[in-house]
């Protein structure tokens, strides 16, 4: 009766088991299973970042001087993998008969054959990379900055023991040349996402130009790790936007010319620094800024504070009779001096409460205006000043641009000190005009010289000369030139340069700014029977420049560029000289 009852109970028991499994299977299945498939997809969803390609740094002539190229880390988790071979070793002896301490060491081999004994300064002998294998952490990159294909190799043999990510690596082919511009930038492994990120110089202050977007996607990992991807799961895809190159107005030849003389001068010379600054006087292109002190970019973490700064922007210092140039402009400009003017200069001079006095004793000695600069005279320097008048020699300094930051584009740029005028005690007027009680920077002082080079027009300084997106070509050598010539007897009308025409035609401009222009035909003849004066031909001959123009305070003449119409036309004031007319060719934009 006994066995009766335990079966019947057994019965019961297993229907009532049955019952509540059909009853949960129901409800896994049915009810519950859209919500109990989105978590376990939640669980195994991981999304990642495609990290976006960094664009290059270029000269003027495309040379590059900074680029980014793909690397990869191997890394491994000791303790993970120590587990996990050893739990497949108890399942299956015969597969796995080595230990672990021995399965390392066939993996230090192979590894070592790949990479060889030392890569960027990180061992990987067999040894080495043995003694990281069986380290009790739970995590160790084996190599930093392996290349991709032989980092393919080796997680191909060993995907369960190591494993690699992504790492860009920034390169400087041309050294410490021209480092304190270019600054230095690496990989931030800390940083969330990681990436690459500028840190000095040009790399730091255009870093969203050139860092790019980062992009997305959604894969599917093994639970618990969320580095093995399951094949053929990714979903969701957002390209990344490589970033853009910035093609600068350095020239490396003069760079590097420039820069071993500056350093070599230093040397020669025992100054504390040295420093030089080149520009293009018609354009304002910086083509070579040179410290003597420099750094490697690769290892910026060993250069000085005075190696990092760029002293040619980073420093400010008085002038001295450099500045007289600003007296010298402004007595041309309005008209009080002519250079063969003479002028009575004392041996002193006194203002307000200062009495100053020429390098060299003499009495009063008759200079010529171009004499007084000759001879770098205080005296005949302040005697054209008190000519010029207070308010008129505050407006030249402001139009030399001193006082304030030039905006090249030159990180670490300082303003320099220029006293405004209502601050002015009744000494300051005998300081200024010969370069004391302010300071300018080095390319500041250049761009004074830049303007008198360039007939008295201001061309700011600028760094920058192009922005170099996805759709244009890594280099370019040369901007593209106009295809279209006018010839002087065409056997039909030129459609591009006939005067009559009526359709517009937009200036060819290459990438310094300037605008190409050829003589229409139909003014041929009238240009040669009415050839302007000679200043105003010195003016038509230099374009004007898209980042400066001529103002009447710093040039008695006044020169703009008009391209309205089919033929752009040259005006030049005040001369009443007949205007020649000339044409714009055109070319496909640069």
């Amino acid at each position: 009766g006994n066995s009766r009852l335990r079966i019947a109970v057994g019965r019961i028991l297993l229907i009532g088991a049955l019952l509540i499994a059909g009853v949960k299977l129901v409800q896994v299945q049915g009810i519950q299973a859209k919500e109990l498939s989105e978590q376990a997809q939640k669980q195994r969803t991981t999304r990642q970042n495609i990290p976006a390609e960094r664009g290059s740094i270029l000269d003027r002539n495309g040379n590059q001087l900074a680029f980014s190229i793909e690397v990869r880390a191997l890394y491994i988790l000791p303790q993970r993998a120590r587990k996990t071979w050893d739990e497949a070793r108890a399942k299956d002896p015969e597969q796995y008969p080595l230990s672990y301490d021995d399965h390392s060491r066939e993996v230090a081999k192979f590894v070592s054959s790949i990479l060889g004994p030392e890569v960027n300064g990180e061992k990987t002998d067999e040894e080495s990379v043995y003694q990281q294998l069986v380290k009790d952490i739970s995590y160790e990159v084996l190599v930093s900055e392996a290349e991709p294909a032989k980092a393919a190799k080796i997680v191909e043999k060993y995907p369960a023991e190591i494993g690699s990510e992504y790492r860009s690596k920034r390169i400087y082919p041309n050294g410490e040349l021209a480092s304190n511009i270019i600054g230095a930038a690496n990989w931030r492994q800390e940083e969330k996402p990681p990436t690459t990120q500028g840190i000095l110089g040009l790399e730091s202050a255009q870093d969203n130009a050139l860092a790019g977007r980062m992009g997305r996607r959604v894969v599917d990992t093994m639970s618990g790790d969320d580095t093995l991807v399951i094949p053929n799961t990714e979903r969701e895809l957002v390209k990344p936007q490589p970033g853009k190159s910035l093609e600068l107005t350095i020239d490396i030849d003069t760079q590097h010319a420039v820069q071993k003389m500056v350093t070599d001068y230093a040397k020669k010379s025992g100054a504390k620094n040295a420093s030089a600054v080149v520009l293009d006087s018609r354009t304002g292109e910086i083509v070579a800024m040179a410290n003597d002190k420099t750094y490697d970019p690769t290892d910026f973490g060993k250069a000085s504070e005075d190696q990092l700064r760029n002293a040619a922007v980073a420093s400010s210092f008085e002038p001295g009779s450099v500045n007289k140039i600003v007296t010298a402009a402004a007595a041309v400009e309005y008209g009080l001096f002519k250079p063969d003017d003479v002028l009575q200069v004392p041996g002193s001079l006194k203002v307000a409460d200062r009495t100053i006095k020429d390098a060299w004793t003499h009495g009063t000695v008759p200079m010529s205006f171009t004499g007084v600069f000759a001879k770098s005279s205080n005296v005949g320097t302040l005697l054209a000043a008190q000519e010029v008048g207070k308010e008129r020699y505050a407006e030249m300094l402001q139009k030399f641009g001193l006082g304030k930051r030039t905006q090249s584009g030159v990180p670490g740029e300082e303003a320099g000190v220029v006293p405004p005028l209502n601050q002015w005690s009744g000494s300051t007027f005998g300081n200024l005009p010969i370069g004391q009680g302010l300071s300018m920077t080095l390319l500041q002082m250049t761009g004074m010289y830049q303007a008198i080079a360039n007939d008295g027009v201001r061309v700011p300084p600028r760094l920058i000369r192009a922005e170099i997106g996805e759709e244009a070509p890594a280099r370019r050598s040369s901007a593209r030139k106009a295809s279209a010539w006018c010839r002087r007897r065409p056997r039909r009308p030129c459609a591009t340069c006939s005067a009559r025409s009526r359709s517009p035609i937009p200036v060819t401009r290459t990438r310094t700014g300037r605008a190409s222009r050829q003589p229409c035909p139909a003014t041929r003849s009238r240009a040669r029977r009415a050839r302007p004066s000679r200043s105003t031909r010195s003016a038509s001959a230099t374009p004007s420049p898209s980042t400066g123009s001529r103002s009447p305070a710093s040039s008695p003449q006044t020169t703009r560029a008009t391209s309205s119409g089919s033929c752009s036309t040259r005006r030049t004031a005040p001369s009443s000289a007949p205007r020649p007319r000339r044409c714009s060719t055109t070319s496909p934009p640069t």
